[in-house]
Order: structure tokens, then sequence, then C-alpha cells
């Protein structure tokens, strides 16, 4: 009996310290990649429905205490920069890879791959070649630099408020595409989306790839 009692004290020290591993990584994580899209296409109720959408997936993992923003852009009066919604760095994934220091490595030479860009739970995006389930389309709505689009085409889903008709610029999160050209090894920036329904539906989305994932960055 005193063998057991202690084989299960050593078994609960050992629970308790991966427990306590793991709440330090999620606090200490400043990037993650959402784990689930809200499910309504590229309606994401605004910039701010995504802001909420980052802070509720952060704040199921513990690490609901940093300000947490949707990496996107928005188009027309009042535009607003992908880039200028982020902070100003380092970050870093929840297994403590650092991402890029600055903006300037964000949208330059950054770390941001495959096995980096982890969602929240500390996952992969499902993508080729690896997986048969391919959702490596990440909303972003945002040039290479992380501004946004000028002129008339929507490049926002209706600065993201639609889920029919128009378009929504996506990066690859696996940095593969169908050639070698920089869009199709863009994190950020690889093309508009496009489907049956229009181009900003969840059914859209998921038909070339995608399932209306976010880059989420916290600010401080």
């Amino acid at each position: 009996m005193v063998r057991i009692a202690r084989v299960s004290l050593l078994a609960s020290a050992a629970l308790l310290a991966l427990g306590t591993h793991l709440l330090a990584q999620q606090n200490a994580m400043t990037f993650f990649v959402t784990s689930v899209g809200i499910g309504k296409g590229a309606d994401l109720g605004g910039l701010e429905g995504a802001d909420r959408h980052c802070q509720s997936l952060a704040q199921a993992v513990g690490a609901g205490g940093k300000t947490w923003r949707a990496y996107l852009s928005t188009q027309g009066s009042g535009a607003v920069n992908a880039r200028d919604r982020i902070g100003k760095g380092p970050w870093q994934n929840v297994k403590g890879v650092v991402i890029a220091k600055d903006l300037a490595e964000l949208h330059g030479e950054n770390n941001l791959t495959k096995p980096t860009a982890l969602t929240e739970k500390g996952e992969m995006v499902p993508s080729p070649p690896e997986d048969k389930t391919n959702q490596h389309d990440i909303l972003t709505g945002s040039q290479p630099d992380g501004t946004a689009f000028s002129g008339d085409k929507d490049m926002t889903c209706g600065n993201w408020t639609k889920s029919g008709e128009g378009a929504a610029i996506v990066g690859h999160v696996n940095r593969r595409g169908l050639d070698d050209s920089p869009a199709a090894k863009s994190w950020n920036s690889s093309h508009p989306s496009r489907g049956p329904s229009g181009g900003c539906s969840q059914m859209d989305l998921n038909s070339t790839g995608g399932a209306g994932l976010l880059y989420c960055f916290a600010t401080n």
C-alpha cells in the first residue's frame, strides 16, 4: 500500500509539473493561428468580432490576460492596416519559438512556417503535402507589407461583414502554393478568395483550401 501511495504521489506530481509547464507556455504565447473560424465565412463581425474571436480562444487556453488582435486590414474611408493593429513584437508561439522580433522582420525574413505557425492549442494547421485536409488559407485582406489595399476592388469581404459575394485576400500558413512564386509562398498575401457562392461564404473558403482561420497577435 505504501508503494502504491508513493507511485500515485509521484504520478500526481509529474502531472502537476506538466500542467504548470503548459500553463507557463500559454502565458508566454504572443502569437497563434486560430484553431477554428467563426463559422460564417469571412463575415467576422468586422474587426471587433475578429478580435473577440482571438481573445476568446486565447482565454480558453489560459492566455486571456493579454490584449489580442486579429491580423486584418480594412478598406475605404478610415482604412486600417493589419500591421498597425498588432503591437511591436517580439511574437512567439505557444512553444516559445519566436516568429518575428519586430514588424520589419515579420514582413521580411520571418520565422513563420507550418511547424511554427501553431494554433492556440499548439497544433499545426492542416495543409499539404503532409495532410489530406487543407486549411492553409488564412484571412488577412492585406498586401505583403501588411497595409490595406486602395481602390474600389473588394479585398476584405466588405471589411469582414460579408458571407456571400466578394473576395478577401488570404495568405498561406504553410508557405506553399501551386508554384514557387512569391505569392504562393506568402504568409499574408497569396490570392483572393473565390468559390461557388461568390467568395466570402464558409463554403467558398473551404473550397479553395481555407476554413476562415485568422492570425492573432498579442499587442502587449
